[in-house]
């Protein structure tokens, strides 16, 4: 059974940081690109950062310098370590795992867990 776990959400106050992880399990296709995408009330998803196998980050411009992703390619987990949080990053973080076994692709996803700012 595949599984995606995040943990590490919650409440924070503007300037506060705090560090999202996600450990996938059961995937059998090889995982290429793990990362974190969110989506806030009435909006679309949205890229957050993405980390490749290789150590590659696209990670958006809009948490460019506050925001950091890493992996453990050994443990299939993904970290984000997010810094200076705006009320404009509440949103359900969702992990995302890439995965691909020969000509076929796969997206895996967790089941989200939430991030509040408030002041």
């Amino acid at each position: 059974q595949v599984q995606l776990v995040e943990s590490g959400g919650g409440l924070v106050q503007p300037g506060g940081s705090l560090r999202l992880s996600c450990t996938a399990s059961g995937i059998i296709f090889e995982i290429i690109a793990m990362g974190w995408y969110r989506q806030a009330p009435g909006k679309e998803r949205e890229l957050v950062a993405t980390i490749y196998n290789g150590g590659t980050t696209d990670v958006a411009d809009k948490v460019k310098g506050r925001f950091t992703i890493s992996r453990d390619n050994a443990k299939n987990t993904v970290s984000l370590q997010m810094n200076n949080l705006q009320p404009d990053d509440t949103a359900v973080y969702y992990c995302n795992a890439e995965a691909v076994r020969g000509h076929e692709g796969r997206d895996y996803w967790g089941k989200g867990t939430l991030v509040t700012v408030f002041s």
